[in-house]
């Protein structure tokens, strides 16, 4: 102690100095430090959501849930490893020790995944890495249009743009009606022509392709040749050839009808007084600060409602975590 106390007096400007310095780096620290009103504080985690329709929760453990378990139980640094199984769904989660950051967990989870055989018609998805205070932003579609017409608005539009704010881990969506064309076939048609619903899958599945064709030249030109068969409309479904009865073609038409209808709902979602509304959830990235993250979702709102949504059509939140933010930051700070 006294050989510093020494120093200090035999070095008056350079003690002056430092301590202005130090001074500095309190001031920009005070101002540029980011402050995080409620730190996610859980671990690492990387979790992979695998959907089999129709398959029990015997089934999705037993083709699912165990290799996709035995796949990742190599993985380094590595903590835990937990599932769940239920009827057509399967959840694996990856715990990693709490100083593994999100890409590594994401990157080796990815990499094990993409090496499991998963049965035909099981799809696997790797939620992105946000934790459990990471829902940030709520808000409804509100418009004149039908229910589906909200719901297509809300998957292809407004999801796709939010989902390139910097900071957003994903868009949930929530309530509404998923748009399908519905075929709906006549028994004693389908006998009559003796066929069976098998034969109707097949031949909407053979038509409902584009096909890659090859390239013709003339002089100095090459015109691409492709074939185009995406259906696109009710007229494009009923139109689709099954096969030939003595010459006569068989339609989807003379078997059945087609209309617009939505898959089976599970639920809906209500606001106020509105009974059935498309909600949408932002979620934000671990490690993101809800200060940045909330202006830059609110200005790509605004550009939404004013340049990419139908007239009519409008983006409202109703849920901001904002205030609640400012709020607490202010409490802690006074």
């Amino acid at each position: 102690m006294r050989g510093i106390i020494t120093f200090a007096l035999r070095q008056p400007i350079l003690v002056v100095f430092l301590t202005f310095l130090v001074g500095i780096a309190g001031v920009v620290a005070y101002f540029y430090t980011p402050i995080e009103a409620y730190p996610d504080v859980t671990s690492t985690r990387a979790r992979v959501i695998v959907q089999w329709p129709g398959r029990s929760a015997e089934e999705v453990e037993k083709f699912i849930v165990l290799p996709l378990t035995q796949a990742f139980s190599n993985i380094p640094r590595k903590r835990s490893i937990r599932s769940i199984s239920l009827f057509g769904l399967g959840v694996v989660s990856v715990l990693f020790d709490d100083d593994v950051d999100d890409f590594f967990a994401q990157q080796n989870v990815a990499s094990r995944l993409s090496g499991v055989d998963l049965p035909a018609g099981a799809s696997a998805y790797l939620e992105p890495p946000y934790g459990a205070t990471g829902e940030i932003f709520r808000y409804v579609l509100k418009g004149a249009r039908p229910i589906r017409d909200l719901t297509a608005l809300q998957n292809w539009v407004v999801r796709r743009h939010l989902l390139q704010v910097p900071g957003v881990a994903d868009v949930v969506t929530f309530g509404g009606e998923e748009k399908v064309y519905e075929v709906q076939l006549n028994p004693i048609l389908l006998d009559a022509y003796d066929l069976t619903t098998l034969d109707v899958v097949e031949a909407l599945s053979r038509a409902n392709i584009n096909v890659g064709g090859d390239v013709i030249e003339q002089g100095d030109q090459a015109y691409v040749v492709r074939g185009v068969g995406l259906l696109e409309k009710i007229e494009d479904i009923e139109n689709v050839l099954i096969t030939l009865r003595g010459n006569v073609p068989i339609y989807v038409k003379s078997v059945g009808k087609v209309v617009v209808s939505a898959k089976p709902r599970l639920g809906t979602c209500g606001l106020n007084e509105a009974d059935d509304v498309v909600q949408g959830i932002v979620l934000m990235r671990r490690g993101e600060d809800p200060s940045t993250v909330i202006p830059l979702v609110k200005q790509k709102i605004v550009e939404l409602n004013t340049r990419f949504l139908p007239p009519g059509v409008q983006v409202v939140p109703f849920l901001d975590r904002t205030e609640l933010v400012n709020t607490t930051v202010k409490t802690v700070l006074h």
